[in-house]
């Protein structure tokens, strides 16, 4: 296997995505979109803790625990993911998307009785160079459900931490501060999000930075 071209350094910011094989959906209802959140919130969390079953069928907070890497913003599509993750511990970026995506690919090869990889080979990734392309990230991650015709509203959807973002949601899955502390307020955010023209102007900018992974 090809060495990874992009290294994760602590402390530092990446936006990481995959999809299925051949495009193929990776969540086929509300209750796989449920188990994959939940899953996250399992092996980002770093060192001993319950066996994973437990953890599912419980309301257990890990939340006081330490943390392998802090997820800043998320988006689950039917045939992808996104994620901004920071990177908090020496191959933590590695060792929670390779742990993430083996158990939930062993859930769904399970409950269909398939077999074989559910994910196009090795997760995709790209520094983040600045905090100009932290924040359009964001924007890119959050909007992907309206850009990809999905709904019509963002607030209806779901699957990402858009609506935590812009309600106040405390939650132990994100790391927001980076991001919402830049704006007066939630709201501010969301206008970010939905300028078009400001956002149109960046999009090239991370279009080619995934033309591999729109492309194949």
């Amino acid at each position: 296997m090809p060495s990874r071209t992009v290294p994760f350094v602590n402390g530092e910011y990446y936006h990481i995505f995959n999809r299925g094989v051949a495009k193929m959906p990776i969540f086929n209802n509300a209750f796989d979109y449920k188990r994959f959140i939940k899953t996250i919130l399992y092996y980002k969390i770093e060192g001993p803790k319950p066996k994973l079953s437990r953890f599912l069928s419980s309301n257990m907070d890990l939340s006081k625990k330490s943390k392998i890497v802090d997820i800043v913003c998320y988006c689950l599509m039917p045939n992808h993911f996104h994620f901004l993750l920071k990177q908090v511990k020496d191959g933590g970026i590695t060792e929670f998307i390779s742990k993430l995506s083996n158990s939930y690919t062993k859930y769904i090869n399970t409950k269909n009785n398939r077999v074989g990889p559910l994910l196009q080979g090795e997760f995709k990734s790209v520094y983040v160079e600045d905090n100009n392309q932290l924040l359009h990230l964001s924007r890119y991650i959050h909007l992907n459900p309206l850009v990809g015709y999905i709904v019509k509203d963002l607030n209806l959807y779901k699957w990402s931490s858009y609506f935590e973002y812009i309600n106040k949601d405390d939650t132990a899955l994100f790391s927001k501060d980076i991001i919402l502390d830049q704006f007066k307020s939630p709201k501010e955010y969301q206008q970010f999000v939905l300028n078009q023209e400001d956002y149109g102007k960046q999009l090239e900018i991370i279009k080619h930075q995934l033309l591999d992974f729109e492309s194949n």
